[in-house]
């Protein structure tokens, strides 16, 4: 079998996990771009990474090629997955672009896809036609406790993957792209009609934002509050953060109904969140009577941190980091481009924007965000 090349921009949780289960695969070569030193050095030292498995058991892999380049990373990739946030994706692109092989297909694809990647991909690739532009819905594993080139843990992984690609590509470069991530991630990916599925399925921007505005919003219990201790995600999801949720959920399908009736696009996959966890992580979760039970009993969310930094001035405590991709990533890029849509159609949505509108100066402001590269145009054309 021919050698398959693999490149992965990012060096976080997802893409060393991918990394680690990828170098497990006979005829597989992957290389890791990463804007960490160290973790290259831990590579050129011979350091194997190692992936800590829900079992007990443990997975070891030295990279083909770990590097601070770009064009080391990419330059004779077949396919180019892209795991870092939303917000810094711009940048990795425009760094990998001029190093991209011209004479043969190369998938590139980000995952999570989310965030409208096929906007920002079709804006900056757009001169190279060879480049098959791709997403996939949800990360395959959740992955925490990240030690840069030494070990992640893995967490509960996903009964299915749902891929989308952009409208520009054909439906053999399509079916190619199955063939490769099928290769990849076994047989479980299947493909999407419509971006569009990947866009507004409802994940991190509602989840995140929503548990983070129960928790020290205006009226959460940890308002203008320090934690006595870290804090994990859903174990310890607030009633009020869950509340928000399910609203914010609904207001998400609210504007798929709108988008399928006006566009005359099928968007019957885009699941409540509810439906969408329950599918996902199946016997994992104990209790599936509300969404707060549900985020609460996951096992596959066991231990997972809210992202918190200690409190500042030497106070005993924890707060909520403002620079963590909760903010940069799901709100600027993930919740601006849900209220900017529904603006787009005139709808109302009011929990979502309330969560937005607290998050940005909770964030003191936005730097960049989604609306950078969401076409004006928008849905005229699509």
């Amino acid at each position: 079998m021919k050698p398959l090349k693999v490149a992965i921009c990012g060096g976080g949780r997802t893409g060393h996990l991918n990394a680690i289960l990828f170098k497990q695969l006979p005829d597989v070569q992957v290389s890791m771009l990463t804007g960490n030193p160290r973790v290259v050095d831990q590579h050129t030292r011979g350091k194997p990474m190692q992936a800590l498995l829900p079992d007990g058991s443990t997975l070891s892999a030295h990279l083909d090629c770990l590097t601070t380049q770009a064009r080391l990373a990419v330059e004779d990739a077949d396919i180019v997955i892209i795991t870092v946030p939303a917000h810094a994706r711009a940048q990795t692109l425009q760094a990998i672009a001029p190093h991209l092989s011209t004479d043969k297909p190369v998938y590139i694809g980000a995952i999570p896809g989310f965030c409208g990647f096929d906007w920002l991909a079709e804006s900056l690739l757009a001169e190279q036609p060879n480049l098959v532009i791709w997403g996939m819905k949800d990360v395959p594993h959740t992955a925490f406790d990240l030690k840069p080139g030494c070990s992640i843990k893995m967490g509960g992984g996903k009964q299915q993957l749902y891929v989308a690609t952009h409208a520009r590509e054909s439906a053999a470069s399509r079916q190619q792209l199955q063939q490769l991530l099928s290769r990849l991630y076994g047989p479980c990916v299947t493909l999407l009609d419509n971006y569009l599925e990947i866009t507004l399925t409802p994940g991190n921007p509602i989840m995140h934002s929503s548990v983070i505005y129960g928790l020290i919003g205006p009226y959460g219990q940890w308002h203008r509050k320090i934690f006595p201790q870290p804090l994990c995600w859903w174990t310890e999801c607030p009633e009020l953060g869950a509340y928000f949720l399910e609203r914010m959920d609904q207001e998400s399908q609210d504007l798929c109904a709108v988008i399928s009736q006006r566009l005359g696009i099928d968007l019957s996959s885009v699941k409540s969140l509810k439906q969408e966890i329950i599918e996902a992580y199946g016997e994992q979760i104990r209790d599936r009577s509300s969404m707060l039970s549900i985020l609460r009993t996951n096992q596959a969310y066991n231990d997972i941190l809210a992202p918190m930094v200690p409190a500042a001035d030497n106070r005993a405590g924890y707060v909520i980091e403002r620079e963590s991709r909760a903010f940069n990533e799901d709100v600027a890029y993930g919740l601006v481009l849900l209220v900017e849509m529904a603006k787009r159609f005139d709808l109302k949505v009011p929990y979502i924007e309330e969560v937005l509108n607290w998050s940005v100066s909770y964030m003191q402001g936005l730097r960049d965000s989604a609306l950078d590269y969401f076409p004006n145009h928008w849905p005229r054309t699509a």
